[in-house]
């Protein structure tokens, strides 16, 4: 990813892409546990429909490949008769949403001329959001956050989180952006406060299925999507940010 975005910024869409491909197929695989079969092809088609216009239209575009993306899902699913077809296409619609259309963000963050730097700021702030509530966690966590949820998050750790994110984002912002440092540290701590929130949400979801982890491409880490639930929800947070704090020029 790192690669893509310094060297030509449009191998990055095929990173993209290939991480959506994957994520969608963990997704499909996981809801079946649940009885649900959403149609894999509009998916993919879609992932890749959303992750081109992201790029060469902008917002608006993206949020057409949704659409598009909607309409085949729910036109693919009718050659299968009626038979759970509420549940098959409400699973396939939330995919859609949870996987390309917020992933597309991350790509809309990478268009302008130092996209390089949003993408790659929006990643190094997650990064600092999961190693300080990892280390605040392991050696100050006492009080669970959501037990029920994710048993091993404490308050301390979510507290770990924001002080890092918050540090990062008031010198990164100001280096690379010419923000104030309290703005580059509010911009911390929302992407921050995002990462965590699409870090329960996934946990949430898997409970849900009942699957300890989407998938096992990751040898020791779990599927792509439990590497891609924090960033999921802190790419379209970071491009706001930037939308409101740095504009493109």
């Amino acid at each position: 990813m790192v690669l893509s975005l310094l060297w030509w910024r449009p191998a990055f869409l095929v990173v993209v892409v290939a991480a959506i491909a994957a994520a969608i197929w963990e997704m499909v695989r996981a809801t079946g546990a649940s009885g649900a079969h959403p149609p894999l092809v509009p998916l993919l088609g879609g992932g890749v429909l959303m992750t081109g216009l992201a790029w060469f239209a902008g917002p608006e575009g993206l949020s057409i490949g949704l659409f598009v993306t909607v309409l085949a899902i729910i036109g693919w699913r009718l050659g299968r008769g009626p038979a759970g077809y509420q549940r098959d296409v409400g699973a396939a619609i939330l995919i859609a949403v949870y996987v390309p259309f917020l992933a597309g963000f991350a790509v809309l963050l990478a268009v302008p001329d130092d996209g390089h730097w949003r993408v790659l700021a929006a990643l190094g702030l997650v990064v600092l959001t999961d190693t300080g509530g990892y280390v605040a966690g392991v050696f100050a966590g006492r009080h669970p956050m959501a037990p029920s949820v994710s048993p091993k998050k404490s308050w301390e750790g979510l507290a770990g989180s924001l002080v890092a994110a918050a540090a990062g984002g008031a010198i990164g912002m100001v280096i690379l952006f010419d923000l104030t440092w309290w703005a580059g540290a509010l911009f911390g701590l929302a992407v921050a406060g995002a990462a965590v929130l699409g870090d329960l949400a996934e946990s949430l979801l898997k409970r849900d299925l009942g699957v300890k982890d989407m998938s096992g491409l990751l040898p020791g880490h779990g599927g792509v999507m439990d590497r891609l639930d924090s960033i999921l929800f802190a790419a379209p947070t970071a491009y706001l940010l930037f939308v409101l704090l740095a504009p493109p020029t």
